[in-house]
């Protein structure tokens, strides 16, 4: 189990090194000439290649690259030009609102998409299995903007239980707190996991339920309940393992609708304004960002289902 560990790290190491690779070049591709873009189109040519030559972009391509590979080991994702700010604090202001939405909406569509699966399984093609996938089917091919304009014109319009807007609290306590204006994006994205979630749980189930030791077990004499708990749901389960860990960076780009359309903070915002405001260094480091997380969300599925399979411990 070690040496594969070791091996999926050295890999995930690599494409890093790749994902990296490919951001230096847009910054390149996209803005060719910092100095310009920073300057703006009036700034005399002069004026441009002293920003250039002060900043370091005269250099040798690749000598800039190593200085960016360095600058990214020490936590440097550059600088805001247009916030006057770093871009390492900028994503340290707004990540965890980012995070505390995926979050939630992670640990309950989990909550609800496992059992949900399973009974669907174990109803196979009843009433309320039918119902269930007739919903998630709809639910899961809606797009996110579409569904979450329906539950404010539904909840926050009509009804005027909750806001139409999340939580403005640019801190992470008091924006945590108020689950009230959250309960919105939180729903949004949770409903569309869920979706996603139970339809793999039911198919998952459903191939647990044709193998032998299902049959071996309730031959046994073990109770339903039981049989469920232990040897199906334990089985079923590990597939879901690799799909959560390789969501969650999806769930982080669906943030980028769901906080653009709520008005919360958070890196998805960010970047929609950062993009529309042409502010290349953080719109670079924040596509920097979900390479980077979508090889650790899918490392530390590896590691998970190492962990929950014996049989690739044993292999």
């Amino acid at each position: 189990m070690t040496a594969y560990l070791i091996r999926r790290f050295f890999i995930s190491v690599v494409v890093v090194f790749g994902i990296a690779l490919l951001t230096f070049a847009m910054t390149h591709v996209i803005a060719p000439s910092p100095g310009r873009a920073v300057l703006g189109l009036r700034a005399s040519i002069p004026a441009v290649n002293s920003w250039n030559r002060q900043h370091g972009y005269d250099r040798p391509v690749w000598d800039q690259f190593f200085t960016y590979i360095w600058q990214l080991l020490h936590g440097n994702f550059g600088y805001s030009y247009k916030l006057n700010q770093s871009v390492a604090s900028l994503i340290a202001e707004n990540a965890p609102h980012s995070i505390w939405l995926s979050g939630s909406s992670v640990v309950l569509s989990i909550l609800i998409a496992i059992p949900l699966g399973v009974f669907q399984a174990v109803k196979r093609n009843s009433i309320p299995d039918q119902a269930a996938t007739a919903v998630a089917f709809t639910a899961y091919s809606m797009p996110q903007n579409f569904l979450g304009i329906l539950l404010i014109g539904w909840l926050a319009i009509s009804w005027h239980v909750f806001p139409y807007e999340a939580s403005q609290s640019e801190k992470i306590l008091p924006y945590v707190l108020a689950w009230h204006a959250n309960f919105l994006p939180i729903t949004t994205l949770t409903i569309t996991a869920v979706a996603g979630y139970s339809r793999y749980m039911r198919s998952s189930g459903l191939d647990a339920l044709a193998q032998d030791y299902i049959r071996l077990a309730r031959a046994k004499g073990l109770s339903e309940p039981a049989v469920l708990r232990r040897h199906l749901l334990r089985n079923a389960i590990l597939p879901m393992v690799t799909l959560i860990g390789l969501s969650i960076p999806v769930l982080l780009a669906g943030n980028l609708i769901v906080e653009s359309l709520f008005n919360s903070h958070g890196l998805g915002l960010l970047f929609i304004n950062e993009l529309a405001n042409e502010d290349f260094p953080t719109v670079i480091a924040l596509t920097l960002l979900a390479g980077i997380a979508t090889v650790v969300g899918n490392f530390v599925a590896d590691v998970a289902l190492t962990v929950a399979d014996p049989r690739i411990r044993l292999n």
